[in-house]
C-alpha cells in the first residue's frame, strides 16, 4: 500500500508542475476587444481580489474619489492580470494604498464595548455614564 501512496504522490506532483508551467506559458495571451467596456471587467477583477472590509473600502473610495479610483482600479487590475499582484487586498492594505498616493478615504469608525455583556457603542457608554454618574467619571 505504501508503494502505491508514494507513486500517487508523485503523479500529483509531476501533475500540479505541468499545470504550473501551462499557467506562466499562456499568461502573456491575454486578449482584450478595443470596443469592449473594459472598466466593469477590471472592477470585477479586483472585486475577487478584495478581502476583509476590501469593498467597504473601495466604495468609500469611488463615492469620494470616482475619477482617481477608476485610474488606482485600471492600474491594479493590470498588475493583477501580469501576475504581479497575487494577494488579496483586504480593507487595511486597500486604506494604505490610497493614502500612498494622496487619497485620503474617510471611513467610519465605531467603537464597542462591553456593558453587562452586551457590546455597545463607546459614545452610547459615554453618553449613560455621564446621565447616571453626575460628578463621577468611570473610565
Amino acid at each position: 500500500m505504501s508503494d502505491e501512496d508514494f507513486e500517487l504522490e508523485r503523479l500529483k506532483e509531476r501533475r500540479l508542475q505541468e499545470m504550473q508551467k501551462n499557467i506562466s506559458q499562456n499568461k502573456p495571451t491575454v486578449k482584450e476587444d478595443p470596443g469592449k467596456n473594459t472598466p466593469p471587467n477590471r472592477r470585477s477583477l479586483i472585486l475577487g481580489m478584495l478581502g476583509y472590509r476590501g469593498l467597504e473600502v473601495l466604495e468609500n473610495a469611488e463615492s469620494q474619489f470616482p475619477n482617481e479610483t477608476k485610474m488606482v482600479i485600471d492600474k491594479l487590475a493590470e498588475l493583477v492580470e501580469s501576475g504581479e499582484i497575487t494577494e488579496i487586498l483586504d480593507g487595511g492594505k486597500l486604506l494604505a494604498l490610497f493614502r500612498s498616493i494622496g487619497l485620503y478615504v474617510r471611513m467610519d469608525t465605531k467603537i464597542n464595548v462591553e456593558k453587562d455583556g452586551k457590546m455597545v457603542s463607546l459614545s452610547d457608554k459615554l453618553s449613560q455614564d455621564s446621565k447616571g454618574d453626575g460628578d463621577e467619571h468611570s473610565l
